[in-house]
């Protein structure tokens, strides 16, 4: 895969996650005679079991487009908060929700969400819960485009996708490596790493073939990355 693309069928994109993964029931039921500690232990790996579900889009090679369409909250916030580009039909609408179920948003939101968007704007949405539309979401800068409707948004969405997929998929899983670690780090540190990264990943194979395929009026065929091979379980 060059891309993931995230969309919905139905009314919604995502209503949230399902509460049943945070109810005692569920946490004690193969230990109904576990101390506090111990239940409490137990929530902690659900929560951080959750966080890795949303931290994978993150970390993904690929580029991932989130297409929103109807209610997008609760977790529904997470997971595009952790995807790369964000498209919206106009009837999309967001909420932080976690506050009105008496809890603080604790799977990406608060961490990711002030790095997209102004942190005064994420505190109010995250203390109020309040409903915000697919207009304020674009000018908070959440969102990259409207469109009219949700065909119009995944026939956009599917167009970029096919322009990335177009790229050298060496390069474009550097531009994301890079950007995601230009977050977290100084200028000075994300050019040292930058320079690092290209001096390691060495593209003159994709470039010949860029400009090669310039001269030759045609489109670049680029070989695909290795897949993932995972040695060890988490």
């Amino acid at each position: 895969a060059r891309v993931i693309l995230l969309s919905a069928q139905g009314k919604h994109f995502c209503a949230g996650m399902d509460l049943a993964n945070f109810s005692e029931g569920e946490i004690k039921k193969d230990r109904i005679d576990a101390n506090l500690g111990r239940k409490n232990e137990a929530t902690y790996r659900i929560t951080k079991d959750l966080q890795y579900s949303i931290s994978c889009l993150e970390k993904a090679r690929m580029p991932v487009i989130a297409a929103i369409h109807g209610a997008c909250i609760g977790g529904g916030v997470d997971m595009i908060s952790a995807c790369d580009l964000r498209y919206a039909s106009k009837d999309a609408f967001f909420c932080i929700q976690e506050i009105n179920i008496g809890l603080a948003a604790d799977v990406g939101t608060l961490q990711r969400l002030p790095h997209i968007i102004p942190e005064g704007i994420v505190r109010e949405l995250a203390f109020t819960g309040r409903r915000f539309s697919a207009k304020e979401a674009f000018e908070y800068g959440l969102i990259n485009s409207i469109f009219d409707t949700q065909d119009q948004m995944i026939d956009h969405a599917e167009s970029v996708a096919k322009e990335i997929a177009r790229k050298s998929p060496l390069a474009i899983s550097g531009i994301k490596e890079v950007m995601n670690y230009n977050r977290d780090h100084s200028i000075e540190e994300s050019l040292n790493y930058v320079a690092l990264w290209n001096s390691a990943m060495n593209y003159a194979d994709d470039m010949k073939e860029a400009f090669k395929s310039q001269l030759e009026k045609r489109d670049p065929e680029f070989e695909k990355l290795i897949k993932k091979k995972k040695y060890l379980e988490d």
